[in-house]
């Protein structure tokens, strides 16, 4: 018995000492009801949880990885048994005390979210100290005789007793230590504890038990009395257990809040979150909401507007330049033959090809030219190898990341940067 308490006590050390990446320590408290499932008990019984008792524990874990965790528990309570009928009278009721070691499968966290609900199984191996007394006399030390009417007397049962014997109640105080006349049996044993359960998480690094467990012993003389096969109890308890380990780690706990809080990805002074006009390239001057000075209102900012002082309200091009009526007609015809273009080329052969072929007549235009049409300064932002041209391949890519949240780009500007591709 020494050499497994040396065991018992050398594994609790290393438990302790085990500090693994994924290791989370954590207590339980719990109490809940006990069942015997042995040989008193068994026969006359009017209520199958008569004899149930109250039991208690106390167990500390570690969690290793997802599933499995290894646990340290002690438990404490009473069980009880009794017979009620013409071939035995027996009862008891003992004090248990033991613990053990258990192998835990939790099941909660197999994806990455921690479920709320979830169960768990176990299974282990512990020591038990019992100790069964009988409850045989009454208040007055009167030993029970049980008569066959089913009454408890004073008196053996006999014809001459009748009139003698007085009708006696029993107490219900367990004072006689039961032993067995033939066998000085142990009054310790081992036993195998199986048991499942639910976990609900509660917060605050604490979840709520429900779970029940089988126990096999390894003795038969938990009732005091030996009549083949060993003795059992089931247990059913509520818990609440206490996370004290390593904080799980979440889906969010490698983002960093503040930097993203902060961030101001065109370097203009002013916070994304508060920035209305995301890309605005660097050196520019910008207002307390990120845009671009526009000194004349005509919609053309500052850096990008060749004609300062157009007139409020006058027409201008995407340079910021006047246009005359003449002009503006130009620019309508030019527009419309573009839309039946557009209409056409896309209703002949919506493809990535149809686009590139947009996109290389532009490049042509560029080259003959020595310039292209400036991107708008709300646009910039899809100007991704910075060439001054929008590409097909930048329409898509654009459209991807309006769809993944990773833009600024809205449904409208998205139209905008497709009218601008066939314009430019």
């Amino acid at each position: 018995m020494n050499r497994i308490s040396t065991k018992v006590s050398l594994l609790a050390v290393l438990l302790v000492a085990l500090n693994t990446t994924f290791a989370q320590l954590s207590v339980t408290a719990q109490a809940g009801g006990l069942k015997f499932l042995g040989d008193v008990g068994k026969k006359g019984n009017a209520n199958f949880f008569s004899d149930a008792r109250l039991g208690y524990g106390l167990g500390v874990e570690y969690r290793i990885g997802k599933i499995l965790g290894i646990g340290i528990d002690g438990m404490y309570g009473k069980l009880a048994g009794t017979d009620n009928d013409l071939s035995s009278h027996r009862n008891f009721q003992s004090t248990i005390m033991g613990g053990g070691l258990n192998l835990y499968a939790f099941f909660d966290k197999l994806k990455d979210e921690e479920k709320d609900v979830a169960p768990y199984i176990h299974a282990g191996f512990g020591y038990l100290m019992f100790d069964p007394y009988g409850d045989l006399r009454d208040k007055n030390t009167t030993l029970y005789q049980y008569w066959k009417d089913g009454s408890i007397r004073n008196l053996e049962e006999s014809a001459a007793n009748e009139p003698l014997s007085t009708v006696i109640k029993r107490d219900y105080k367990y004072e006689t230590q039961l032993k067995d006349s033939l066998v000085n049996y142990s009054r310790n044993t081992f036993y195998i504890p199986l048991g499942l359960g639910a976990k609900f998480k509660m917060g605050f690094r604490t979840s709520l038990r429900i779970g029940v467990v089988y126990n096999i012993c390894m003795s038969d003389y938990i009732d005091n009395y030996k009549n083949g096969g060993n003795d059992s109890w089931a247990a059913a308890n509520v818990g609440l257990n206490v996370h004290f380990g390593k904080r799980p780690k979440d889906a969010y706990s490698n983002v960093d809040f503040s930097a993203v809080d902060n961030s101001d990805t065109d370097g203009d002074g002013v916070k994304d979150l508060l920035d209305k006009c995301l890309g605005t390239p660097k050196g520019v001057k910008v207002d307390g909401k990120g845009c671009p000075d526009d000194k004349d209102e005509d919609g053309v900012y500052d850096y990008m507007d060749k004609e300062l002082t157009s007139k409020k309200g006058a027409l201008v091009d995407g340079d910021g330049v006047t246009i005359d009526q003449e002009a503006l007609a130009r620019r309508q015809l030019a527009w419309d033959s573009l839309s039946t273009e557009r209409s056409e080329g896309f209703n002949a052969a919506p493809s990535m090809s149809y686009l590139q072929d947009i996109e290389a007549k532009t490049k042509e235009h560029k080259v003959k030219s020595g310039k292209a049409s400036s991107i708008p300064a709300d646009l910039a932002e899809a100007d991704y190898d910075k060439d001054g041209i929008i590409s097909a391949a930048e329409i898509t890519k654009t459209i991807d990341g309006f769809f993944e949240g990773m833009n600024s780009f809205n449904v409208d500007k998205i139209n905008k940067l497709i009218d601008f591709f066939f314009e430019q």
